[in-house]
Order: C-alpha cells, then sequence, then structure tokens
C-alpha cells in the first residue's frame, strides 16, 4: 500500500487514526499548498483531487479519509476504532455522522471561503458571503453536539473511536483559522483536553512521507 499524504485537516485524521492503530504506512508527500494535487500527474491517481488517497497493492485508489478508515479497520480490526460489533459500528457511524454532517463540513466551507480564499478561489467555486454564516452554524452545532455528549469521557461513551478523531482534528484546525470553538462548553472543553494529550494528537500534526 502507499498513502498520499498532505498537509491538511482530513489527511490529519487519517494519520491519527493509524497512529492509534500502530500502523505506518508507505507514503508520499501532495503538496497542497501549491495545488499539486490539482495537477494532472496526481489527477490520474484521484480524479477527485483530494487527500488523503491510499493505493492498494493490486493498484486500486482509495479516496476519502472515512472510507480509507473503515478499510483499514477491517483489513486490521484491532486495536478497533470503528467496532468490533454491528452495534459498536453503527453506534461509532451514529456519532461520525453528527460530527461530519453538522460541524466539520462547516468549519470547512467557512475556511475556503474566508481564510482560504485566496488559495481557493483558482480551484473551487466560492462564496465568501456565507463564510460568517457557515462559522455561526459550526458553532450552533458543536453546542447541539455538547447538548447530546453523554457521561463517558468519548462520544460513543467508553470507547474511543474515530468519531472522536475526526472531532479532535477538525476543531484543532478550527482554532487555527479564526474559527475557536466555545472553550465554556462543558462536555466537548474537557474532552477536547483529553483528546489533546493523548501521544496521537501530537504525532499527527507531522506527515508520514
Amino acid at each position: 500500500m502507499l498513502l498520499y499524504d498532505a498537509k491538511s485537516p482530513a489527511p490529519r485524521c487519517l494519520r491519527m487514526f493509524l497512529l492509534e492503530k500502530q500502523l505506518r504506512i508507505p507514503a508520499v508527500k501532495v503538496d497542497v499548498m501549491t495545488g499539486e494535487n490539482r495537477a494532472s500527474k496526481y489527477l490520474a491517481i484521484n480524479p477527485a483531487g483530494q487527500t488523503p488517497a491510499l493505493r492498494l497493492d493490486d493498484g486500486t485508489v482509495l479516496s476519502e479519509a472515512v472510507a480509507i478508515a473503515e478499510y483499514l479497520e477491517e483489513r486490521y480490526p484491532a486495536p478497533s476504532l470503528i467496532g468490533r460489533t454491528a452495534e459498536e459500528r453503527a453506534h461509532t457511524r451514529q456519532w461520525w455522522r453528527r460530527v461530519e454532517l453538522n460541524v466539520t463540513e462547516f468549519i470547512h466551507n467557512a475556511y475556503h471561503y474566508a481564510e482560504g480564499l485566496t488559495r481557493f478561489t483558482p480551484r473551487i467555486p466560492v462564496v465568501p458571503e456565507g463564510a460568517d454564516g457557515l462559522k455561526r452554524v459550526a458553532q450552533d452545532r458543536l453546542r447541539w453536539l455538547d447538548g447530546m455528549f453523554g457521561d463517558g469521557p468519548y462520544l460513543c461513551g467508553e470507547r474511543y473511536t474515530a468519531a472522536d478523531i475526526w472531532l479532535y482534528v477538525w476543531l484543532d484546525f478550527g482554532n487555527g483559522v479564526n474559527q475557536p470553538f466555545d472553550r465554556s462548553l462543558p462536555k466537548i472543553a474537557p474532552w477536547f483536553e483529553r483528546m489533546a494529550g493523548r501521544p496521537s494528537a501530537q504525532a499527527s500534526k507531522t506527515l508520514f512521507a
């Protein structure tokens, strides 16, 4: 296998996932800052032009960080970061979807339309007038998520899962791009500090390539 890695939140999510599984996959760096992921050479590998991507031993290429994580969980089930049973997997995916659809996608697009506007204007349709609204939605939905957070230390109670990784990485990214979250949130604020203390949180900042 070969991982196409990059300095971006989605690849960092996958790096943290791999570190927690104690898996190291050979990797190459894709320079998304200069637009290497939009050049013909990379588009021949992943026509979506996104990172990360994973080339399998048979030459098949998987893209989308979530899909890659699901694949690796099936190939390397221990330690489990999605679930050992159908019930555990469903519970993880429930929270994973809540995180992605309600929080991280809004953080992502708000960055495209505001702090990342100069970088992304030549690459994708951008709506700068929508940035402030997207930021407000992300913060509102984070409060909504906090209200559903149970008594356990993690989103899935006692189980640390991929859903925690995805939310942590994107909130950490948001802190650096003018989208800090409300540190008074009673559940997510202490959860974030627990996550930041995991060795994989710091190590995932470094590209595998």
